[in-house]
């Protein structure tokens, strides 16, 4: 700052008021000083007004040649020379004044930023020290600075110029400089109104600038005043300024070139007027002439050969010359990369949209008054981004282009698909319908078709499993464009995996619809597209999916599925692997044969047929493609499998069953010769050959699991082959790795399961069994058939937990899932009407049995087989039971004596000593009470001396046949009674049902004898530990009963004191209290005690409960007993009473 003060110059605004001669003196008196050197680079750069040498004149005023004239600097030299005489003078005010000056002058707007910073932060240094505000000096930095800012990073730093700019009009309103500057920032803003009146105000300062004028001009002409532009800028462009023999003139000058043509252009719209060669054109070539380097100009032509000429290649070129030039020309930039995407060229389109990112052009600047930016090359980028796969990038890019343009319906969906493609679904579901259908009242930019936005939205709906939307989406996008493939193939595919779900969710016919469904949408397919393989594999997944849904069997569409498979291809094809299978041409003729015959395949073989028929096609239609063929092979093994599963269960059909088996195995090794490294395939040749070769088997399942450690499915298997060959720990030690892979794989805990059972540890294997039912799917059938079988075991084996329902539902649930799944399975379906039986369903029992008598009678007519036989006596002798239930007395007796004459010969029934045992005494005991409700007494005690026989005098059994000749009433017959019940007491000290019975009988009679005899066991069973809570409600009315027989109330409420002592949180014995005190406190105890009993906490029944609220004798808890049991008068009569 001194070098300035000593030369004068802190006051001057401009270097025209320096005093060149001393300027000149200082450089030759300190040449190496750096101020110096920018001072010699400034004045010979050609920029400054003044030369580096002053001329000499001779007497006349002539200037004079000299020999030591210095010849001028070249640019690189000068920026040389003053880079080094700024690092040189840092402290220098002037050197970084005009370095700056001269970085603007070479359009290095960075640099001249970063200079000019500098030389500001000097200056408010020295006026630090001096008190001196160099008031001039800051003008003249922040002048250069607000200029170069117009064009560094635009329009990102325009604010901060618009605000240096209006600083120094707000001291100086004429400032030139400031007005020029605020004029291009208005420009840039398309606020050409204002840009006009800054402008204007400019040119009166320097009328003969033709910069200014030019460009004054053109604001008019933007301001849509293309006629009076015109006239302008072809006035500017005869002044001097425009001389093309100086850069800075050609620069104008092609300039101002290109602009008139751009007015004439606007001016003729017409398309004949732009073809014209003689017209806008021509500036636009005038303009490239004057400056090579002038890249709009290559923008308008690309414009006219691609529009106007198609000429593509040309066009392109021009595109290409002007992105090169300037990274700022959008619109060659936009329709250079739509060339390069058309072409698949996708790595240039990223460098195009890139560089014109890095632009810095595409947002405006923060209060401008520009509506938007330019979106499209964040749009381009995203595109890029999701070929490349790089979604969260590409997500990036599509929230940067809504940004700027919250209309732009392409980057919504591209959004919503990058959203898809990295499973973000949620978030892609709101992308797509915000663009389909903006809810904020925005109006989307739409081109073209938006059918896509649709398709899309429903494969989001698709991954999210939303099934029905997504069919409903790909249907309306099919009605607009019937042969749309890739949208009729999503929508087969998603029916066959609703009706997968369907299947796993225990909606069995709706998986029944969906596959029907499939069907005729594959049909459609098939007519333009045979040889898609995912149409094969999809309409082989809708066969098989009626193997899957048996009780559906009959709804398969042979027919359908039979023209299908023979559209468009050789029935020759077919055969592959027909000498393994049995399954090729023939067969695919018997699909739906002309007539129905015994010797043709069942409904479950030939719905299996088409599937394998299908699968089988997949493989032909792939046969280039070694992945496809590998899954192909895949698939058609795994129907082959699934053939050997249902074909095999029928009894006429083994050896068939095993040819499935061996064909999968086949299938399986060639998709493992096809892609060795895929631990599926190797898990699947493992379950294949488990039964066949445990050591192929166990090597494949070590195969499988070294490709792939975390697979629960393969550990699970392994240890089915372990425990297929008997090793228990092996099997222990691969299930607990199965469970502690994945926690939520049904099948590991159905093989502890068995191990428990193995183990005879039924109550383990019964919890295993139980939480693989909750945790498994419906399609899974080896869990309810466990779960079933193992709760029934319980519920035998507990008589207290086979008397609550609660235990029957679940089970039974799962028994009536399987009926659907698998209806031949008459062991499971047998099962079913016996837990039918005990929930008291009677009727539906009854149904059932029915049902699997006539399967089992049919299975006997054709193989005659003892197990056909067993199982129909068996049923025989339950159907008998469940009719004496529902009072079929008759029928009753029918049935049962059909089961004891098909088991009358051990020998031949088939059945084990004690299976047989049990039915006989079933059938026995069911004749024995249907003829007692019968009224044949002789026939009822014939039956029931039998039962005894059978049963070797079982204390039950005694019980039940003393129960009967009780309730004959004679003398001779109770004595009968009692005396069995006695003999029974003393063969069975520990049965409990003989003595309750003897208690109650002597009750009755009021036989103190008989009392005196029981009441002591009677006493020690209400205390035992070894009795449940039914007989212990028995023991306690019995009891009851005998302290009435006394005829003494004191008795009856020290007997009621007695049982509440011994079970205080009972509330029956409070109520009983409650009645015969009459007494509040006991009511009170009765409902507090009750409450405490009600689900979850206890088994007490709304019944109950509502007779407590009504001893309490208050209003209230009367209205509670109404509304908890209506149906019972108790409530009403205490209501009644309490209002009367």
């Amino acid at each position: 700052m001194s070098n300035q003060v000593f030369f004068g110059l802190d006051g001057a605004q401009d270097l025209q008021d320096f005093d060149i001669g001393v300027v000149r003196e200082f450089i030759d008196f300190f040449p190496e000083n750096g101020l110096s050197k920018v001072l010699k680079g400034y004045l010979g750069s050609g920029f400054s007004q003044f030369p580096l040498k002053a001329p000499q004149i001779d007497q006349d005023g002539v200037s004079l040649a000299s020999d030591d004239e210095d010849v001028p600097l070249t640019p690189e030299d000068c920026l040389i020379l003053m880079s080094d005489g700024v690092d040189e003078a840092q402290e220098s005010v002037l050197a970084h004044r005009l370095m700056g000056e001269y970085y603007l002058f070479l359009d290095e707007y960075e640099s001249a930023v970063e200079t000019t910073r500098k030389g500001l932060k000097l200056v408010v240094d020295q006026a630090q020290k001096t008190g001196l505000k160099f008031q001039k000096t800051l003008d003249a930095l922040n002048s250069t600075l607000a200029t170069a800012l117009i064009h560094y990073q635009t329009p990102k730093n325009h604010p901060e110029a618009k605000e240096i700019f209006e600083a120094i009009l707000a001291r100086r309103p004429t400032f030139t400089p400031a007005l020029i500057g605020v004029g291009f920032i208005l420009e840039e803003e398309e606020d050409y109104s204002g840009a006009i009146d800054f402008l204007g105000k400019a040119l009166e300062n320097e009328p003969s600038n033709a910069r200014i004028g030019a460009e004054l001009a053109w604001c008019r002409a933007l301001n849509g005043d293309y006629a009076l532009g015109l006239d302008g800028l072809e006035e500017y462009l005869q002044y001097p300024q425009m001389d093309a023999s100086n850069p800075r003139g050609r620069e104008l000058r092609a300039q101002t070139l290109y602009r008139i043509g751009i007015c004439e252009w606007e001016l003729h719209p017409s398309a004949s007027a732009r073809k014209n060669r003689q017209g806008a054109y021509t500036k636009f070539l005038a303009a490239l002439k004057a400056n090579p380097s002038f890249a709009p100009a290559y923008t308008s032509l690309g414009i006219f050969y691609e529009d106007y000429r198609n000429d593509k290649k040309r066009a392109r070129q021009c595109f290409q010359k002007a992105f090169e030039l300037s990274s700022s020309e959008l619109i060659a930039a936009e329709r250079l990369a739509r060339s390069f995407a058309d072409q698949g060229e996708w790595d240039i389109v990223e460098v195009i949209a890139q560089r014109v990112v890095d632009s810095g052009k595409l947002r405006p600047a923060p209060g401008s008054k520009k509506d938007t930016g330019v979106s499209w090359p964040f749009s381009a980028l995203g595109v890029v981004q999701m070929n490349k796969q790089e979604y969260q990038k590409s997500i990036m890019s599509f929230l940067s282009a809504l940004r700027i343009s919250p209309d732009d319906y392409h980057s919504y969906v591209g959004l919503g698909e990058s959203y898809h493609n990295s499973g973000r679904y949620n978030s892609a579901a709101r992308a797509f319908r915000y663009a389909d259908n903006p809810t904020d009242g925005v109006e989307m930019k739409k081109t073209g078709e938006s059918w896509f936005t649709k398709y899309m939205l429903a494969n989001v709906n698709r991954e999210l499993g939303e099934f029905d939307e997504a069919i409903q989406g790909y249907e309306e996008v099919l009605e607009g464009r019937p042969n749309e493939f890739g949208v009729s193939i999503a929508l087969l595919q998603t029916l066959v995996e609703r009706a997968w779900r369907k299947i796993e969710t225990g909606f069995f016919g709706g998986a029944a619809d969906s596959a029907l469904q499939a069907i005729d949408v594959a049909t459609t397919v098939a007519k333009y597209k045979p040889g898609a393989f995912n149409l094969w594999k999809a309409v082989g997944d809708a066969s098989a999916i009626f193997s899957w849904v048996q009780e559906r069997l009959g709804d398969t569409p042979l027919k359908k599925i039979q023209e299908l498979l023979k559209t468009d291809f050789e029935a020759d094809g077919y055969d592959l692997f027909n000498d393994i299978d049995g399954v090729g041409q023939v067969e695919l003729g018997l699909l739906f044969p002309d007539s129905e015959s015994d010797d043709h395949p069942s409904i479950l073989e030939r719905s299996l047929h088409a599937a394998l028929l299908a699968q089988k096609r997949a493989i032909h239609s792939r046969t280039y493609d070694v992945h496809a063929q590998a899954v192909a092979w895949y698939n058609l093994g795994w129907t082959e499998y699934r053939a050997h599963v249902c074909l095999e269960q029928r009894s006429e059909h083994p050896k068939q069953g095993t040819k499935f088996l061996k064909a999968a195995m086949k299938c399986f090794k060639r998709s493992i010769e096809l892609e060795a490294g895929n631990s599926e395939f190797w898990n699947s040749l493992g379950v294949i050959t488990t039964t066949m070769n445990a050591k192929v088997a166990q090597h494949s399942f070590v195969r499988s699991l070294h490709l792939n450690e975390r697979s629960a499915r393969t550990w699970t298997n392994l240890g089915t082959l372990y425990l297929l060959q008997s090793d228990l720990e092996l099997a222990h030690m691969a299930f607990s790795r199965a469970q502690s892979t994945d926690p939520e794989y049904a099948q590991a805990w159905v093989g502890e399961g068995l191990i428990a059972l193995l183990l005879g540890d039924a109550a383990e294997a019964l919890s295993h069994f139980t939480h693989a039912f909750e945790i498994s799917d419906s399609a899974s059938l080896i869990t309810k058939r466990q779960y079933g079988v193992s709760t029934f075991d319980y519920l035998t084996s507990s008589p207290s937990s086979s008397n609550n329902i609660t235990h029957l539902i679940q089970p039974l649930f799962a028994l009536h899932q399987l009926s659907f799944q698998s209806p031949s399975d008459i062991p499971h379906r047998h099962l079913a009407a016996l837990y039918l039986e005990r929930v008291g369903n009677y009727s539906s029992a009854i149904s059932a049995l029915t049902s699997v008598c006539a399967t089992a009678e049919a299975e006997y007519e054709d193989s005659e087989s003892p197990a056909s036989l067993s199982r129909f006596a068996q049923a025989k002798a339950d159907i008998a039971r469940n009719q004496l239930a529902a009072h079929a007395y008759t029928a009753a007796v029918e049935d049962a004596e059909i089961a004891l004459d098909l088991i009358s010969d051990p020998e031949s029934c088939g059945m084990s000593a004690e299976t047989l045992r049990k039915t006989r005494l079933s059938a026995r005991l069911t004749t024995g009470l249907a003829h007692y409700y019968l009224n044949d007494m002789k026939a009822a005690l014939a039956a029931f001396r039998a039962a005894l026989q059978e049963s070797k005098s079982a204390p039950d059994v005694v019980c039940l046949v003393a129960e009967v000749l009780w309730a004959k009433g004679g003398e001779e017959e109770k004595s009968v009674a009692r005396e069995q019940l006695f003999a029974s007491v003393e063969t069975h000290p520990d049965n409990i049902g003989s003595v309750i019975l003897l208690g109650a009988m002597a009750a009755l009679d009021e036989d103190a004898e008989t009392i005196d005899a029981v009441l002591a066991d009677l006493q020690a069973l209400r205390t035992s530990a070894d009795i449940d809570s039914s007989q212990l409600v028995r023991v306690e009315k019995v009891l009851a009963a005998i302290a009435a027989v006394g005829g003494s109330a004191s008795a009856v409420e020290n007997e009621t004191k007695t049982k509440i002592m011994l079970n205080p949180a009972h509330s029956i014995g409070w109520q009983q209290l409650a009645e015969c005190s009459e007494e509040p406190f006991p009511a009170q105890m009765a409902l507090k005690t009750a409450l405490k009993c009600v689900p979850p906490a206890g088994p007490l029944h709304a019944l109950d409960l509502a007779r407590a609220f009504a001893g309490t004798g208050t209003l209230g808890d009367a209205q509670r007993a109404v509304v908890l049991a209506p149906w019972d008068v108790v409530g009403w009569k205490e209501m009644g009473a309490v209002l009367g």
